[in-house]
C-alpha cells in the first residue's frame, strides 16, 4: 500500500486535513504535480496556491527573506501557527504556478498533525488549496469529498481538521493588511 509520503515523492496529489477544511496538494517542486492539482480542480493557475509548512524552515527556500524587515518578520513569525495565510516576498527561483500573477507568495504554519508529520519526513511544505472543484464549498471531512475529485486524488489523509469554523484569514505580512477574512 502506498502511503502518503510516497505519494508526495512520486509527484502523486493528496488530500489531507488543515485547520478548518480538506486540502488538496503536492510537491511544491513537482511542475508536472502542480499543473495536473491546477487542472483537476479547473483552477486558474493566475491565482497561485498556498504553501503550507509545519515550520518556518521549511518556507525558506519559497521566500526571500531580504525583503522581509526584522520588525515584519517578527509579525508575522507573532501570526503563527494556524489559522493566518500570510503573503510574503516570494523567491525568484520558484515556480510561478506557485505565486500566480503575485510578486508575493501565500504561506502558511499548521499544528494539524497529519501535515506537520508529512512536512517533516519531506523536510518541506506541502501546496495546499482547498478540496473542491473551483468554485464549489471546500469539503471539511474526508468523506465529503467530491466523488469527481476524489476519484482523481492519488491518496487520502483520513484525519480530521483542527475544528476551525472558517477557511485561513489571508494577510499581507508586510502591510498587515487583510487580504481575506
Amino acid at each position: 500500500m502506498t502511503t502518503a509520503l510516497e505519494t508526495f515523492q512520486q509527484g502523486g496529489i493528496l488530500a489531507y486535513p488543515t485547520e478548518a477544511v480538506f486540502g488538496l496538494g503536492c510537491d511544491p517542486d513537482n511542475k508536472e504535480a502542480i499543473e495536473r492539482l491546477l487542472s483537476l480542480k479547473a483552477r486558474p493557475a493566475d491565482k497561485g496556491l498556498i504553501l503550507l509548512a509545519g515550520n518556518y524552515s521549511q518556507l525558506l527556500p519559497y521566500i526571500d527573506e531580504s525583503k522581509i524587515p526584522q520588525d515584519k518578520r517578527l509579525a508575522m513569525l507573532s501570526r503563527w501557527p494556524d489559522g493566518i495565510t500570510q503573503l510574503v516576498a516570494k523567491n525568484d527561483n520558484i515556480s510561478s504556478l506557485l505565486c500566480g500573477r503575485f510578486a508575493t507568495i501565500a504561506v502558511r504554519i499548521t499544528t494539524q498533525p497529519d501535515v506537520v508529520a508529512l512536512c517533516n519526513a519531506t523536510s518541506k511544505p506541502i501546496v495546499s488549496t482547498s478540496a473542491n472543484l473551483s468554485g464549489q464549498e471546500p469539503a471539511k471531512t474526508w468523506q465529503s469529498i467530491s466523488i469527481e475529485l476524489s476519484d482523481k486524488i492519488d491518496f487520502i489523509i483520513k484525519g480530521k481538521t483542527l475544528g476551525f469554523a472558517q477557511p485561513s484569514t489571508i494577510i499581507d505580512a508586510l502591510s498587515g493588511e487583510i487580504i481575506r477574512s
